[in-house]
């Protein structure tokens, strides 16, 4: 079993500058990101829409990372399983290697990047209305830098499900940027524009640090 994906190369026609992968919500699918790629206006890098790996069941055509409504979050370690491995296989896949890409993800994807993305050497994390579903596990002394944005009137993902997960990670050492918005369980256009202006940043900072490893 693997993940499916929509790939949508970058706008300016060259070599991908980096990758920004994007995992849908609870009963969405990959095509529900898909704007983004647009509304970004990043044309220097490849987008990537993973489709969760289970079907919704009560949306039809929607998908699920695991299943939120049962005891144990039926699927979840298959999921986790099934990213972190899919994440893993993107650098043969595409030629961007991991350190060289976003990891984002709204709402239940959100969680999954939030709990997937401290377990691989990826550039940074975006959480859009997300929250924890378990304590994290990071793994190795380097936290990827976290952008973390909320709803201040979210009815699905109450905000101190973000304030959470804001506190644990900074307890834990990473770098976390965190914003709220007077919005309910959405995307709005300031967190695109913070979202943009968050990728030119980390990925511009990391490529300066590579140039200064690979000095002779």
């Amino acid at each position: 079993m693997s993940l499916q994906a929509n790939i949508i190369p970058p706008a300016n026609g060259q070599k991908p500058q980096g990758s920004i992968v994007l995992l849908h919500g609870w009963g969405a699918n990959l095509n529900d990101l898909a704007p983004l790629s647009r509304a970004l206006n990043l044309p220097e890098y490849q987008f990537i829409f993973p489709d969760a790996p289970f079907p919704h069941h009560d949306v039809p055509g929607g998908q699920m990372w695991y299943d939120l409504e049962s005891e144990n979050y039926f699927g979840l370690a298959e999921s986790r399983q099934l990213l972190a491995d899919w994440l893993k296989s993107l650098e043969m896949q595409t030629g961007v290697p991991l350190s060289q890409t976003i990891l984002s993800g709204f709402s239940q994807g959100g969680a999954m990047i939030l709990d997937v993305g401290v377990r691989i050497p990826v550039a940074a994390l975006v959480s859009m209305s997300g929250y924890l579903h378990a304590a994290p596990e990071p793994v190795g002394d380097r936290l990827p830098p976290i952008l973390i944005m909320h709803g201040t009137q979210d009815p699905v993902v109450p905000l101190r499900a973000a304030h959470q997960a804001r506190d644990m990670y900074q307890m834990l050492g990473a770098s976390v940027k965190y914003h709220e918005f007077e919005m309910a369980h959405e995307i709005c256009p300031q967190e695109i524009t913070l979202m943009r202006d968050f990728i030119y940043r980390v990925m511009s900072t990391s490529s300066a640090i590579d140039r200064t490893l690979n000095k002779p």
